[in-house]
C-alpha cells in the first residue's frame, strides 16, 4: 500500500514538474531529504524515483521558457571549484574504484545543486524550497518527538534505512538544523489553531534531536540557542523560555542518556571519542603528505597503517572538517570552509537588507533562520562525516538565490523583473496558497517565476 501511495505521489506531480520546473526541485528535494520510499516494503525502495524525478527536471527546463543561467555569485564559484577539485582528487584517490563510486553520488547531488541555482529566481521558490526541507525531516521530529516523550528517551530515535539520515547522529544533526526552518514556517502562519500545531511540531522536533542520544546533536542545539540567545532583542524573554525548554527535556530523559551526554566532559576515557581523534590525526597526517589528500573513502586500514597514531583503531573520521581534509587534502579543506563563512555572512547581509524592505521583510525572518540552521550543522557536523548532505547544499541554494535577489533590486532592478520575484507567500490568513494555481491576474501583479 505504501509503494503504491508514494509511486502515485510522485509520478502524479511529474506533470506538474513538466509545467513548472522549479517543482522538480521541491520534489527532488523531498525525495532526498525526507526518502519517503525507503518508507515502504516492497518495489519502492529500490525504485530509482529520484533520478526520474532529475531526468524529468532537466528535460522541463530544456523545453520551458525559464531564464537558462546559473545565479553567479562568489558562492556559485567556491562550490564550483570545490567541485572541480573533488574531481581532480578523485583521479588522484588512494582506493580510485571506491572514490569514483562516491563521486558519482556526490556529483548527482551537485548537479540538482546547479538546476536549483537556474530556478530559484523568486522568494516564492525560495520559500518553497526552505519550508520543503523543513518539512521532509521534520516528519521524522514529528514521530521522533512523540516517540521519545512516550518511551521517555529511553530508546534512540533513528531514520530510515540506507539514507543520509539512516543513524541517530546523522538524524539528530539534520533534525537540530531543522528546528530553526520549522520556527520560521511557524513564524509565516496566521491562524492560531495552524500556529498552535507549528509550535508544537517545532517543540517535538527539538525532543526529537535529543532523542537520537546524538552527543553532536546536544552541541549543535545547545550552540543555536546561544546564538539565538545572544542575538534576541527580548534576552530575557527568550532566556526564559530557553531554560523552560532544557529543564523539560533534562526532566523526561533517562540516566543512561545523561551517562551518554556525560562522556563529553570525558572524551579521553571514551573509546569511541579516542577513535575519532585518532581518525582526525590520521586525516591530518594523511594531508600533510598528500597535496590532493586521499580522495574519497580512503578510511581504510592501509591508510591507518600508514598516518594513524594508533594504527589498529580503523573508524570513519566523522567529521564535516577532517573528512575534507582527509579526502581533499587542505586545499579542498580551504574550499569547503570559505563556501561556509561566504554563505554565513551572505544570509546576514541579506537578513540585514530585507529587514528594510516592508514588502519581503519576512525573509529577513528566513535568512536568520538559516543561519542558525547553519550552525547546528557546523557544530554538529565536526562530530559526523556530514560533508556532502544535500540538505546544507540547499540551504547555500537559499542564501545565494536570495542575496542575488535583493542585490538585484538594489542595484535598480525593472519594475517587470521585479514582479516576477516579488513574494506572495505560501501561507497567506493562515492558509495554504499554490501561487501557480491562483486565477490569472494583471501583469505584474503576480509572480510565475
Amino acid at each position: 500500500m505504501r509503494d503504491i501511495l508514494v509511486s502515485s505521489i510522485i509520478f502524479g506531480a511529474l506533470p506538474f514538474v513538466f509545467r513548472f520546473p522549479w517543482f522538480g526541485i521541491i520534489l527532488f528535494t523531498w525525495l532526498s531529504l525526507m526518502n519517503p520510499h525507503r518508507l515502504a516494503y516492497g518495489f519502492s525502495l529500490s525504485f530509482p524515483f529520484a533520478m526520474i524525478v532529475a531526468l524529468t527536471t532537466l528535460v522541463a527546463l530544456l523545453c520551458s521558457k525559464e531564464i537558462k543561467k546559473i545565479i553567479w555569485t562568489r558562492e556559485t564559484v567556491t562550490l564550483l571549484l570545490f567541485v572541480i577539485w573533488m574531481c581532480i582528487t578523485t583521479a588522484f584517490a588512494m582506493y580510485p574504484d571506491y572514490a569514483v563510486v562516491q563521486l558519482d553520488k556526490v556529483l548527482k547531488i551537485q548537479l540538482m545543486i546547479f538546476v536549483a541555482l537556474i530556478l530559484m529566481r523568486s522568494f516564492d521558490r525560495i520559500e518553497a524550497l526552505v519550508c520543503t526541507c523543513a518539512a521532509s525531516i521534520g516528519f521524522y521530529g514529528l514521530k521522533g518527538g512523540i516517540f521519545t516523550i512516550s518511551k521517555g528517551g529511553v530508546h534512540r530515535v533513528q531514520g530510515p534505512p540506507g539514507t543520509f539520515i539512516e543513524g541517530n547522529n546523522e538524524l539528530g544533526l539534520a533534525m537540530a538544523m531543522t528546528v530553526p526552518l520549522l520556527f520560521f514556517v511557524r513564524s509565516r502562519v496566521a491562524n492560531p489553531t495552524l500556529k498552535l500545531f507549528m509550535t508544537s511540531w517545532t517543540v517535538l522536533t527539538a525532543f526529537a534531536a535529543i532523542g537520537t542520544q546524538s552527543r553532536g546533536a546536544l552541541l549543535g542545539m545547545s550552540a543555536m540557542a546561544l546564538f539565538v540567545w545572544i542575538n534576541s532583542r527580548h534576552k530575557l524573554m527568550s532566556g526564559v523560555i530557553v531554560v523552560v525548554t532544557g529543564a523539560c527535556i533534562a526532566a523526561l530523559m533517562p540516566e543512561s542518556w545523561y551517562e551518554r551526554m556525560g562522556t563529553i566532559k570525558t572524551h579521553d576515557e571514551d573509546a569511541s571519542a579516542q577513535g575519532r581523534v585518532n581518525a582526525w590525526w590520521t586525516s591530518f597526517n594523511m594531508a600533510k603528505d598528500r597535496l590532493m589528500g586521499g580522495g574519497f573513502e580512503c578510511w581504510q586500514s592501509p591508510t591507518f597503517a600508514l598516518y594513524a597514531p594508533d594504527p589498529d583503531n580503523v573508524r570513519d573520521v566523522h567529521s564535516v572538517t577532517f573528512e575534507v581534509l582527509g579526502e581533499h587534502g587542505f586545499i579542498g579543506l580551504a574550499l569547503f570552509l570559505t563556501l561556509g563563512l561566504m554563505t554565513w555572512f551572505s544570509a546576514g547581509w541579506a537578513a540585514r537588507q530585507a529587514r528594510k524592505m516592508p514588502d519581503i521583510h519576512w525573509v529577513a525572518d528566513m535568512m536568520r533562520m538559516v543561519q542558525v540552521s547553519l550552525i547546528a550543522y557546523a557544530v554538529a557536523g565536526q562530530f559526523l562525516g556530514m560533508a556532502y548532505f544535500d540538505y546544507y547544499y540547499m540551504l547555500v541554494v537559499a542564501v545565494i538565490a536570495t542575496s542575488w535577489l535583493i542585490r538585484k533590486r538594489l542595484a535598480g532592478m525593472s519594475d517587470e523583473e521585479w514582479a516576477r520575484t516579488k513574494p506572495a507567500g505560501l501561507l497567506e490568513n493562515g492558509r495554504l496558497v499554490i501561487p501557480w494555481l491562483k486565477k490569472k491576474r494583471p501583469a505584474g501583479a503576480m509572480p510565475h517565476g
